[in-house]
C-alpha cells in the first residue's frame, strides 16, 4: 500500500476516533435532551467545517484507487477471456484438421 493510501487511512481514522469521543463526552454529560441535540449539532457541524478539505481529499483518493483498481480487474478479466477463447479456437482447429484429415 502506498504511503499516502496509508496516511489517508490514518487521517480517517483519527478523524472518526475524534468524531467518536466527543459525541461520547456530550452523550453522557448531564444535560438535558434539548441541550445535548444542540451540543451534538454544533460539535458535529463545526467538525464539517474544519474537516472539509480532509474529507474531500479522502474521497477522492477513495474513489481514485476504487478506479485503478476497477481497471486492473478489467485487464485481468480480459486477459483471462481472451486466453480462454484462444483455447476454444485452438480447439476447434484441432477437432477441425482431425475431422478433415483423410488419412
Amino acid at each position: 500500500m502506498p504511503k499516502e493510501d496509508n496516511s489517508a487511512c490514518f487521517g480517517i481514522g483519527l478523524l472518526l476516533g475524534v468524531i467518536g469521543g466527543v459525541i461520547a463526552a456530550v452523550l453522557y454529560t448531564p444535560k438535558s435532551g434539548e441541550e445535548t441535540r444542540q451540543d451534538v449539532e454544533n460539535v458535529i457541524t463545526d467538525l464539517a467545517q474544519k474537516y472539509t478539505p480532509e474529507i474531500k481529499e479522502a474521497k477522492r483518493q477513495a474513489l481514485t484507487s476504487i478506479d485503478v483498481i476497477r481497471y486492473r480487474l478489467e485487464q485481468q478479466y480480459n486477459k483471462i477471456s481472451d486466453s480462454f477463447k484462444a483455447k476454444q479456437i485452438a480447439k476447434a482447429k484441432e477437432k477441425e484438421s482431425t475431422d478433415y484429415d483423410v488419412n
